[in-house]
């Protein structure tokens, strides 16, 4: 378990697809959008690991109909992701009434979920990364716990770097870096949406 746990928080701290979302809505639409973001991912990414721990994702990845469906959807929804960071680059997509920023507060936590349900690189890697610290003949309840353990690592790290990003906003608005910093995640978003179409099961 202390092996899983350190591989989980180096895996969860390396820059990935995660980070570049949650780094746009959270410059984007302040520390309550980056949070929210943060949850949805987080949600995204126990929707898989439940799957793996109950064999689900095994039958994604063994149907060729069914993992290309996934890839498709997981690409449109990158690249719709990436087109309107690029458009948005700079603007606060948070509205100042409190009903349009509790409904945006909504669906930049859907974002987050829709961000990793539909990556079928999530899926392939609970595959294939919980089994090596499984002992013989374990059964969901102790796959479920190592998925706790990395949902509670993923959550730890991101709350942190939102923390992190929240305290340099006014910095990066004041110095136009915001802007630049938006349209690279944009890009990283269209990479990650290449990466994701060449994926074999």
């Amino acid at each position: 378990m202390w092996s899983f746990l350190v591989a989980s928080v180096v895996l969860v701290v390396i820059p990935g697809p995660d980070q570049a979302l949650i780094t746009r809505n959270a410059l984007s639409g302040g520390r309550r959008a980056g949070l929210a973001t943060v949850f949805g991912g987080a949600s995204g990414v126990g929707v898989h690991a439940t799957a793996a721990a109950f064999g689900l994702s095994a039958l994604i990845a063994a149907s060729a109909d069914a993992f290309t469906a996934l890839k498709l959807c997981g690409v449109a929804y990158l690249l719709f992701l990436a087109v309107r960071t690029w458009r948005t680059a700079g603007h606060d997509e948070v509205a100042e009434s409190d009903a349009v920023e509790h409904r945006s507060v909504r669906g930049f936590y859907r974002q987050g979920l829709l961000f990793d349900v539909l990556n079928p690189k999530v899926a392939l890697f609970f595959l294939t990364f919980l089994p090596q610290f499984l002992p013989r003949n374990a059964g969901p309840a102790h796959a479920l716990a190592l998925a706790a353990i990395f949902g509670v690592t993923y959550l730890a790290w991101f709350t942190f770097y939102v923390a992190c990003l929240d305290r340099c906003a006014n910095w990066l608005r004041r110095h136009r870096v915001r802007r630049t910093i938006e349209r690279a995640t944009a890009g990283a978003l269209v990479s990650f949406a290449a990466r994701v179409a060449l994926e074999r099961r």
